[in-house]
């Protein structure tokens, strides 16, 4: 069968889901897996992106949804999407390495958009990334996020978000209008 023809499905994910996500966020950011695709963070940070407890964290709580993505049964992508008053904050947002550079990127986050707006009628979306991503930057800015130059310190010393390899990280706060 030709999974690039399958379709997406679209769900909140469930505790069920929780190691499988894990599994899926780690393999696009963290490790030797991760260079498969564009997204790794493997050179910046080593040790863990997330863990299940901050996996659960998100699936329970309220004015929070972690959107999972489906082609034929398998869990390839996920993003985290928060309501925050007049915003939404994306985050979390992960492509099975072995499917990035096919465009799921962008369209999974038309939809995270989409649904943002259509559930809680926000107008504009926030999310931070690493400042030295350029390439991650990029791209965002081309799906029209524009740079804030507003950072916020990388948590240096809490090895529940990785083990920096420089010390230059912050994150900066990219935003979009949703119109």
């Amino acid at each position: 069968m030709d999974t690039a023809a399958s379709p997406l499905t679209y769900r909140d994910a469930t505790d069920a889901d929780v190691d499988a996500l894990v599994a899926l966020i780690e393999s696009a950011y963290r490790g030797d897996a991760s260079r498969a695709g564009w997204t790794t963070e493997a050179d910046i940070l080593q040790g863990q992106r997330t863990d299940p407890q901050g996996v659960l964290a998100v699936v329970k709580a309220p004015d929070s949804r972690l959107l999972t993505v489906e082609r034929d049964g398998v869990i390839v992508a996920c993003c985290q999407l928060e309501h925050r008053g007049a915003h939404a904050y994306f985050g979390m947002f992960a492509v099975s390495p072995a499917l990035q550079g096919e465009g799921l990127g962008k369209t999974i986050i038309a939809e995270a958009e989409r649904r943002a707006r259509a559930t809680w009628g926000v107008t504009e979306m926030h999310m931070t990334v690493i400042s030295v991503r350029e390439d991650l930057i990029a791209w965002y800015e081309r799906r029209g996020y524009r740079r804030t130059g507003e950072m916020t310190p990388f948590p240096y010393g809490d090895e529940r978000f990785g083990i920096p390899q420089r010390d230059d990280l912050q994150f900066e706060l990219l935003v979009k209008p949703l119109v």
